[in-house]
């Protein structure tokens, strides 16, 4: 599989380091790189990152291309990606985060390239696919986006706790870790609560995966709520999701109900240590649920406590979903 990376941000980064380093990787080749930064900044920045460490193998860049492991990657710095020439590639990983508009989603088909895989929530996609939820939605589609961290989170979730005994009602929220939509000092924002020092407070704020699970999870439409809790740490963030189920379950059952759909998964994991959210760190689930912190309240309201790395998760779901696109 040829893939090329649009935007070497935060989650352009992660997915570079999980196919040169992971088993994920087996298989693709990076036919390049684009973004505006430049060539030696770009380089630093892979090289040395401050969640998940220094890279463990020499990076070296020069006449346009970034050099590691043996892999010569081409890099160029395009504002606009039609000028760039994707003729080889079988999927964009569109990671500006800018690709909202139809015209800009479309650049990386306009330069050549099969089909476009979008990092985020776009109104500009043609469907919008969670794996563990409704990736059998899939198909063909040419312009694709992966949803939000914590939709990945959460919908494959909710897909197992609606098969085990129905949802009602639910109630999702994230504690999440601070991202570069919040300023580190305050400073205006749209939402007055964001514009506070991210690094500083805890900022009650709104989640995308609000709307985005009623897309890709139809049927449940109008049944979950969420709510968003910004929190002063660098990775990891967490759903804390309190669920009124439609059956009638008894704890012992509702938990290996639960370990059982964990174990057919591709996307959940499972932990019954008392971890916190450093030991998360560069897990590749979409979620891990922690047996310890999952109740039941009576036989039908339960509580479901997870934890995702919110950029390397979702950057495992980018390559995961990048594989399916490609096969179509």
């Amino acid at each position: 599989m040829k893939l090329a990376i649009n935007g070497f941000g935060r989650i352009g980064r992660a997915i570079l380091r999980q196919i040169l380093t992971t088993p994920r990787g087996d298989g693709i080749e990076v036919v390049r790189i684009n973004d505006i930064a430049p060539l030696d900044m770009c380089a630093y920045l892979f090289q040395y990152d401050s969640t998940f460490g220094p890279f463990p193998h020499p990076v070296d860049h020069g006449d346009n291309a970034l050099r590691v492991l043996g892999r010569t990657i081409a890099m160029s710095h395009e504002p606009d990606l039609t000028n760039v020439n994707l003729s080889s590639v079988d999927v964009v990983l569109e990671c500006t985060g800018i690709a909202r508009t139809s015209d800009v989603a479309e650049r990386g088909i306009s330069a050549g390239a099969r089909k476009v895989l979008i990092s985020g929530p776009s109104p500009a996609a043609e469907i919008t696919v969670v794996l563990g939820a409704n990736q059998e939605r899939l198909n063909g589609a040419r312009i694709v986006s992966n949803a939000s961290c914590t939709t990945n989170a959460l919908a494959p979730l909710v897909r197992l706790i609606d098969e085990i005994a129905g949802i009602d009602s639910a109630h999702m929220t994230t504690i999440h870790c601070y991202t570069n939509s919040q300023p580190m000092v305050d400073a205006p924002r749209g939402d007055f609560a964001r514009s506070r020092g991210g690094a500083l407070s805890m900022v009650p704020t709104t989640t995308s995966a609000t709307h985005l699970i009623d897309e890709v999870l139809p049927h449940l439409k109008g049944r979950i709520s969420g709510a968003a809790l910004r929190v002063p740490t660098a990775s990891v963030s967490a759903v804390d999701l309190i669920v009124r189920v439609n059956q009638p379950v008894q704890e012992p059952e509702l938990m290996q109900a639960l370990q059982s759909g964990v174990a057919a998964s591709d996307v959940l994991g499972w932990t019954d240590q008392p971890l916190v959210s450093s030991d998360l760190r560069a897990r590749p689930e979409s979620l891990v649920i922690a047996g310890p912190e999952t109740r039941l309240v009576g036989d039908r309201q339960m509580r479901v406590f997870g934890w995702y790395d919110n950029e390397w998760g979702f950057s495992a779901r980018m390559l995961d979903v990048a594989r399916h696109m490609a096969a179509n």
